[in-house]
């Protein structure tokens, strides 16, 4: 009884909010917030960030308790994610799910709590290079935690999404737009359960990633600028990669019947370095002009008129230990530095004309570690694999933006990138003697020599390399002993 009267306070509450609230559009840019970095800020730091900049949505990868303390009572709208790895695990029991729901969404959603509005149930679940491993376990894990989240009375409040990649879809023009064969008869199985329970579809799309993977593409037509390389499917003329990928899922939803489903971009953005066409410019050029596109209300060819619902640039921060698999530059696609600070100017449409840095940033002393010109280095390869093994070296790849500084300056920024991760700990500029501590900043053009933060603002290596399967493990252990208990 008294679990059933506090769930219907909440419900109260959310109604009371909800009908007390301004109408009007809810379209707007919001921010990936992603935290695989070594040099990690305090999540309060981050959420004072995004209030400053007037950013009033957020999307997290995991529904980390830290992220979601700091994010109480600020107001800021949130998604919340599920990573692949927990799928099975919550497609095989409601009991896993009411747990989940328990422990990551109703004990949040409270009086002076977090605005929790999405769940995102998976990463790109349907992408080609996981073979279908997960594929399986979408549906299951949705209709649970739909079943989990009805019995906290927060089913019609929060929402289940699933977030997928671009290449989900596919057509040689955007009206031509289908999902892959092999995902036909479980897209229509989403997408109805989507328009069933109010949720949008969520998809990722990166222009980039095109201009990246193909030398063929033609670079204007990834930017919102014009470009000579239109294309033209019928009466409809597409003047860069957003629009036509865009329109090219409306077909495919429209192909199965929900043509009108509301379209949520979860993840856009462009990176600044690690590789060619990836620099502060064309970053600066990519977001600015879609910003401006979206905030326009123009629309597309297949939906004038009618801008995606949301957007959410991706990302907030720069992640130095996020995998470089894609690419070197995986680690750099944030539009602020890992330290919170603007790497560009950028109006996000938010009241501020620019973007406005993390106060209170709390950095190690200011001193470095780099080569020691009075040694001979020529034995120094095997300790620069270890310095880029553990650290973030992705600047120096081909087009980074510390590609050109030379062979010494290649090994004084491994060597530094290592030795800010370990804290500045001394014996970690040792490089049995090849290192040594500066106190003047080696940083020159654009490649900037970081300094890291404090270990209160920082993240240790160790807890980096725990794995989302293992916290659920440990959250299975302690379910089972509350079920004993009880």
């Amino acid at each position: 009884m008294l679990e059933a009267a506090a769930a219907a306070r909440v419900v109260c509450l959310i109604l009371i909010c909800w009908l007390t609230a301004p109408r009007g559009a809810e379209a707007a840019i919001g921010v990936n917030w992603g935290t695989l970095s070594f040099h990690k800020l305090k999540p309060s730091t981050v959420v004072d960030l995004l209030k400053d900049n007037k950013i009033s949505k957020v999307k997290l990868f995991e529904a980390e308790p830290d992220c979601l303390e700091a994010l109480k009572g600020s107001g800021i709208q949130v998604m919340v994610g599920i990573p692949n790895e927990m799928l099975a695990v919550l497609s095989s029991s409601t009991d896993a799910s009411d747990l989940w729901v328990r422990r990551n969404v109703s004990r949040y959603v409270v009086k002076n709590g977090v605005d929790i509005r999405y769940v995102a149930v998976g990463n790109e679940p349907f992408l080609t290079s996981y073979s279908g491993q997960f594929q399986p376990y979408v549906m299951p894990a949705l209709l649970n935690l739909q079943q989990s989240l009805a019995k906290v009375n927060l089913a019609s409040y929060v929402k289940l999404v699933v977030p997928c990649n671009a290449d989900a879809y596919e057509a040689a023009l955007p009206s031509q737009g289908a999902f892959r064969p092999e995902l036909t008869q479980l897209i229509t199985q989403l997408v109805s359960f989507l328009n069933s329970n109010g949720s949008p579809f969520v998809v990722n799309i990166y222009p980039f990633l095109s201009l990246y993977g193909n030398s063929d593409f033609p670079q204007e037509y990834a930017f919102f600028e014009g470009t000579s390389h239109s294309v033209t499917d019928g009466s409809a003329v597409y003047n860069n990669a957003f629009d036509g990928n865009f329109d090219t899922l409306v077909a495919a939803l429209s192909k199965l019947g929900y043509g009108q489903m509301p379209i949520v971009i979860g993840e856009v953005g462009w990176p600044t370095d690690g590789a060619i066409s990836a620099n502060l410019t064309a970053a600066r050029t990519f977001n600015q002009g879609l910003i401006n596109h979206v905030l326009s209300n123009k629309g597309t060819p297949l939906r004038p008129g009618v801008p995606p619902a949301d957007v959410y640039l991706f990302g907030l921060l720069d992640e130095g230990a996020k995998s470089t698999l894609p690419g070197t530059f995986e680690r750099h696609w944030g539009i602020f530095s890992f330290d919170g600070q603007a790497k560009y100017p950028l109006n996000l449409g938010l009241g501020s004309r620019r973007l406005i840095n993390a106060k209170n940033v709390e950095y190690l002393p200011s001193r470095w570690c780099v080569a020691n010109p009075a040694r001979d280095l020529s034995a120094v390869e095997s300790h620069m694999k270890l310095a880029c093994s553990v650290a973030d070296c992705t600047t120096l790849s081909y087009g980074g933006s510390c590609n050109g500084i030379g062979a010494k300056g290649n090994i004084s920024y491994a060597f530094n990138s290592y030795y800010q991760v370990q804290m500045q700990n001394e014996q970690s500029c040792d490089f049995d003697g090849l290192g040594m501590v500066t106190f003047l900043d080696p940083s020159t053009g654009e490649c900037r020599f970081l300094v890291g933060v404090t270990r209160s603002s920082s993240t240790s290596i160790s807890q980096l390399h725990h794995s989302p399967a293992i916290v659920w493990i440990w959250i299975l252990i302690t379910w089972r002993v509350w079920i004993f208990v009880e």
